[in-house]
């Protein structure tokens, strides 16, 4: 489904001769509604002759026409600046050329909607607001002095000076948002309590929309508004599925918060507990004190806020976390407010497999098949949505205190976006999990993830690897698996034989997806995999083969040669 905007638009000149408000919006088509969004705008010229009129006019104008010209490679921000600046260098050139527009300046206040987030430019009075579950938030902040007799005289608006700041901000969609743009003629005169029951009705109901900018002008003139009035209207009538170019976009525009410690808070969530630093990136458990939620927040090392690449991979991370809506994983909670780069999921209590083998848990047999089931389950969930996870590890398998198995860590995960592109990093993982082929450089798939659930559930029961234990950096020479009953006799022949093959050397010997792993593990010694005979030494190790055979002939004709001498 495409997004789905409803909108409407007033203006009138109001109590004054002249209008020099100006506004107006586009919605395109595909493939630009998805690479650029829609954008509306509003602005308010602030000269007292022509002038006004013509810089608001051509400032928005300009923006809607110059924004879908820029480079789609260009993140929303990085555009609508270069557009802006760009008209505040003509305005101020207009003025200094023709006397009567000496001194033209505007207001302007522009909004992008582009698949599920909106993203807002802003200078000057001129106002945007956002009205989201019955809660009315200003997100522009007005550019004048601070001093009572001077509230009407601008710090910043478009050709008042030739370097011009523009605030910037962005969010995330939310169905049945509404977003008011509006000149200070409007909400000047209108209090938030009114401005909230308005926006109120256009949040709700088909075509009350239509009539709710009509509405706003009328209520802002009968408060006695002296001034132009202007109003337009957004309201998001559905969503499309989120893309990974707006979570990428996202990623680039927000900071990364510092080094956070305990006690202190971000976007109001308190923090409580560091659960885990990497390299790259940090976990927190932190607490919402409305609602005494435990979550769990996770954010970059501040010391990759610079690198594009760690950031567009931390995006990538969220993207995929999203997708993955099932009891196997945990949940992505999108927070009501989010001024930095990071993302919360759902807390569970427990602990990871790893940190219960390092704390000398033994797993019996029955222990391990059912922590099998429940992985193999989730690895399943992961494929039928084109995510293949590359790390399935006892450190990313969490076991919760309610018996409920989850898959951590999305970090290094490849979705179906990816498929057509170059295989980048094929051996991303940890090597001792990582299947024989992708040493020799094959792209990850599914029977990788299968190889890496095997050797998890070897470890899980033996404590070792069907392979050994491989080291970074490490080119490994793969014979047979060690059999797991050699380590430990208790696990019966028919699991072992499910272990064999699971992690068998060859993908044409292996269990081709989750689904036959999860069907062999469930049966158990009710109808056993069949035992895997021992492969004839020409394919277990051919080169030794040939050698033998050519050894062999060198002495037959050294024999033959002896022979025809002697005679």
């Amino acid at each position: 489904m495409p997004l789905i905007i409803a909108a409407s638009h007033a203006t009138s000149a109001g109590k004054r001769a002249r209008n020099e408000d100006f506004l107006g919006m586009v919605t395109p088509n595909e493939p630009e509604l998805s690479t650029k969004g829609m954008l509306a705008a509003i602005a308010d010229g602030v000269s007292g002759n022509e002038g006004g009129r013509e810089a608001s006019e051509y400032a928005v104008r300009g923006l809607l026409a110059d924004y879908y010209a820029t480079p789609d490679t260009w993140p929303v921000t990085q555009a609508l600046e270069r557009v802006i600046k760009a008209t505040n260098g003509w305005v101020q050139q207009q003025g200094s050329i023709r006397k009567e527009l000496a001194g033209m300046a505007t207001t302007l206040t522009a909004i992008v909607l582009r698949g599920r987030f909106y993203y807002f430019a802003h200078v000057g009075d001129t106002r945007l607001y956002l009205l989201r579950g019955g809660m009315l938030t200003r997100l522009t902040t007005d550019h004048v002095w601070d001093r009572p007799e001077m509230q009407h005289v601008l710090t910043r608006a478009i050709g008042l000076d030739s370097r011009l700041a523009i605030d910037h901000g962005m969010g995330e969609l939310q169905q049945r948002d509404v977003f008011l743009l509006a000149t200070d003629g409007v909400w000047a005169s209108i209090t938030e309590y009114d401005l909230t029951a308005l926006l109120s009705e256009a949040a709700h109901g088909n075509g009350s929309i239509e009539r709710a900018s009509q509405a706003l002008l009328e209520a802002a003139l009968a408060a006695g508004s002296q001034d132009n009035v202007s109003a337009l209207l957004l309201r998001v009538d559905a969503l499309p599925q989120e893309n990974l170019r707006d979570a990428v976009s996202l990623s680039r525009d927000l900071p990364l918060p510092p080094r956070l410690k305990v006690g202190q808070s971000i976007d109001g969530y308190l923090v409580e507990e560091l659960i885990h630093a990497s390299r790259a990136t940090l976990l927190y458990r932190v607490r919402d004190p409305a609602t005494q939620r435990q979550m769990v927040l996770k954010t970059l090392h501040p010391d990759h806020a610079n690198d594009e690449q760690e950031r567009s991979a931390f995006a990538h991370e969220e993207w995929l976390a999203k997708r993955v809506v099932a009891r196997f994983f945990p949940q992505v909670i999108t927070p009501q407010r989010k001024s930095a780069l990071y993302y919360l999921c759902t807390w569970h209590a427990g602990s990871n497999l790893q940190q219960q083998l390092d704390a000398g848990v033994h797993f019996t047999v029955p222990e391990a098949v059912h922590h099998g089931e429940q992985l193999v389950r989730a690895i399943g969930a992961l494929h039928r949505r084109s995510i293949i996870h590359r790390d399935i590890k006892p450190a990313n398998v969490h076991l919760g205190d309610d018996g409920q198995l989850r898959v951590l860590d999305l970090g290094v995960a490849q979705s179906g976006l990816e498929a057509e592109q170059d295989n980048p990093a094929p051996q991303a993982g940890t090597p001792s999990f990582l299947a024989p082929e992708q040493f020799d450089n094959a792209p990850p798939s599914r029977q990788t993830d299968v190889y890496a659930v095997g050797v998890t559930l070897y470890y899980l029961l033996t404590r070792h690897y069907p392979y050994g234990e491989i080291e970074p950096f490490q080119h490994p020479r793969f014979s047979e698996p060690v059999p797991p009953s050699r380590y430990r006799p208790d696990i019966p022949l028919w699991l072992e034989n499910v272990l064999l093959k699971a992690v068998a050397k060859d993908v044409s010997s292996r269990f081709e997806t989750a689904e036959e792993f999860l069907l062999a593990l469930e049966r158990g010694a009710a109808r056993p995999l069949a035992t895997a005979g021992t492969p004839p030494l020409a394919t277990r190790d051919p080169v030794s083969v040939w050698r033998t055979l050519a050894i062999s002939a060198i002495i037959l004709n050294i024999l033959m040669l002896y022979l025809l001498v002697i005679r």
